[in-house]
């Protein structure tokens, strides 16, 4: 009895010991699985020998700032949280703000003014008459740098990684934007935006410290009230007034969570976020724009379709009296001067009409040609019989109803081309105009002239144009202003491997005096013809064709046929450039608004729209009821 009652006792005592140790074992691995834990995340779950994969660098590809962030891995727990601290106080909460300031600009690259540009032609041509007073890129991975923030302004003429400009590669487009700037609206619900995203990517973390329960809740409660407020609101209008205390209480519990030791690839990829989502937003933004800008810069404005509209209905309504067979005569007159202008805009072909009379000595020996498309001509029609321009004749022709030799032609208009090239290392965009196929008929279409002044629609004249009828071309055929800031070595690409010298100037259309009686001798028509066969089988579209051949077999037709006019003569460049010099403005005898933005268009260079909108005749009742004087 004795003896059984002891052993009972001790093998108790046994099993209570057990339980002991096996306590005292839970316990030592309870804290050792935290301590191990805490470890893995200092070393990030990597051995110091291993290689963590680089996260890639977010960049806007060419739109706007471009921002290239590279791995920082290899840095000490200490580096690692300063890293992200900096680039938390680089791009929050000022992120939004910073990249879409930056998207809304067009690059402006520096541009050389034309007053400078023919100071440094190689060729002085026939100089002007004296002036009278007038009016007015790729992702990069690299695993090995250091932390490194890089941006790149494209407003201020920078450059991507692959050396192309904004203005290269949008033109015109970023001279405008730059100009057009807005200042960034709703700058509060942006601001809440970028601090919510912030507050995101630290809370993970905070949240995993125990001591910091109270900051926990409240970084989760600020997350939840903003989150709140911009479901509900979407501009500075709509947030509650109480709004500033909330963001001064987020901006202090991120403040606070910053001065812990986080962890960063937690951070990194809430950041990496932001970039995502602002590189495809800005990306979308950055097309958008753009395609609107070419959409309003090739569509007619309103008013003026409704100017040609209720001028054909207007000619169909109202038969007049014709007058063109007691002006046959003068139309084929070798003694006057006669004036050619392809134009299917009926109020800019007015305005070159007007301002060329306006400032001419004696109006009563101009003749204007003026050639247009079935569609305008009816229109064009009754505006010119309508309005008289001092003594001037004026003829309208369709060109779509004029046979030559059995051949119907086809109406098309000087095609301009943007040419974008480097000078002295800065990246320059020009605008260059040249001849359509549809002037090489010119001989044809006027078989009893011998000379004509070409001039493009968008084109104002300041000064009398009679001193070219007196103009000495020694032999050559085109008296044109050379455009010598783009040479011909540079538009290798159009020319091909013909034999030309690459040193030559190029030149423009807008005003061009043209001897049509070289022309028939050296039948340059057939050589244009066989420049554009050499070059078309090689182009598959018509659309492309009009404009690649046209350049090409331009050039080279009129090689060594070009006469020099001095620089006086026209001014180029009004219709992209916004900086050119106002004396050379003044001075200069022909305005030519080459370029996407036309003087007639809402798009067009606000301080030089002066000079066009002077010839207009703004008391036409036909302007009135299509609103184009507001």
């Amino acid at each position: 009895m004795k003896g059984g009652g002891g052993g009972g006792v001790y093998s108790g005592k046994r099993r209570w010991k057990g339980l002991v140790i096996a306590v005292l074992g839970l316990v030592f691995l309870s804290m050792l699985v935290p301590l191990l834990f805490l470890l893995g995340l200092h070393n990030g779950f990597h051995s110091p020998g291993s290689e963590q994969q680089s996260s890639p660098s977010i960049g806007l590809g060419g739109y706007g700032t471009k921002i290239v962030i590279r791995d920082a891995s290899n840095l000490s727990e200490g580096d690692r949280s300063n890293h992200v601290d900096d680039l938390v106080k680089q791009f929050a909460p000022t992120l939004s703000k910073d990249i879409l300031k930056n998207i809304s600009h067009p690059a402006e690259n520096e541009t050389k003014s034309p007053s400078a540009m023919h100071d440094n032609e190689e060729e002085k041509g026939f100089s002007a008459p004296p002036h009278a007073d007038l009016q007015s890129p790729p992702i990069e991975n690299n695993p090995k740098a250091g932390a490194s923030v890089q941006i790149i302004d494209y407003a201020k003429g920078g450059v991507d990684q692959s050396g192309k400009s904004c203005e290269l590669k949008f033109g015109s487009y970023c001279l405008w934007r730059e100009q057009h700037r807005e200042d960034m609206k709703d700058s509060m619900v942006k601001r809440l935006k970028d601090h919510l995203f912030v507050a995101r990517a630290y809370y993970p973390s905070i949240a995993k410290l125990p001591s910091q329960d109270k900051l926990s809740r409240e970084m989760r409660q600020n997350i939840q009230e903003v989150e709140r407020v911009l479901s509900e609101s979407t501009t500075d209008a709509d947030l509650p007034p109480q709004i500033g205390k909330k963001l001064q209480r987020m901006q202090a519990a991120i403040a606070r969570a910053k001065s812990f030791h986080v962890d960063c690839n937690n951070v990194d990829k809430k950041l990496r976020q932001i970039y995502d989502l602002t590189e495809d937003e800005a990306n979308f933004h950055m097309r958008q724009s753009v395609f609107l800008y070419q959409l309003a810069v090739q569509t007619m404005p309103k008013s003026l379709h409704c100017l040609s509209m209720r001028l054909t209905v207007e000619y169909f309504r109202s038969p007049f009296d014709d007058t063109e067979a007691s002006l046959a005569d003068k139309y084929i007159d070798r003694a006057l001067q006669h004036y050619v202008i392809f134009s299917t805009n009926v109020l800019a072909s007015s305005v070159v009409i007007n301002s060329t009379v306006m400032h001419a000595k004696e109006s009563g020996k101009l003749v204007f040609h003026v050639l247009t498309d079935e569609e305008n001509y009816f229109a064009m029609k009754l505006w010119f019989f309508r309005n008289t321009y001092k003594e001037a004749t004026i003829e309208v022709l369709n060109m779509e109803r004029l046979d030559l030799n059995n051949q119907k032609l086809q109406f098309s208009l000087p095609v301009e081309f943007r040419v974008s090239h480097s000078v002295d290392a800065q990246s320059r965009t020009e605008y260059l105009s040249t001849f359509s196929h549809l002037h090489y008929r010119l001989p044809e279409i006027f078989q009893n002239l011998e000379k004509v002044v070409v001039l493009d629609d968008d084109v104002v004249v300041q000064q009398d144009l009679s001193a070219l009828w007196n103009l000495n071309m020694e032999g050559k055929v085109n008296a044109a202003v050379q455009f010598c800031s783009v040479k011909l070595s540079l538009l290798r690409s159009y020319l091909g491997e013909n034999s030309f010298n690459k040193n030559s100037c190029a030149w423009m259309s807008g005003l061009n005096v043209i001897d049509l009686v070289k022309w028939r001798e050296l039948d340059l028509t057939e050589t244009y013809q066989k420049f554009v066969k050499e070059v078309s089988h090689i182009v598959s579209t018509q659309e492309a064709q009009n404009e690649a051949v046209a350049l090409h077999a331009s050039l080279l037709t009129f090689q060594d046929l070009i006469y020099p006019l001095d620089g006086s003569w026209a001014l180029s460049g009004l219709g992209h450039d916004y900086n050119v010099d106002v004396y050379p403005i003044r001075n200069a005898a022909v305005l030519h608004y080459n370029g996407k933005m036309k003087p007639w268009l809402e798009l067009g260079i606000p301080k030089y729209k002066g000079y066009w909108k002077n010839f207009v005749n703004r008391e036409d009742q036909f302007l009135t009821d299509c609103n184009w004087n507001s």
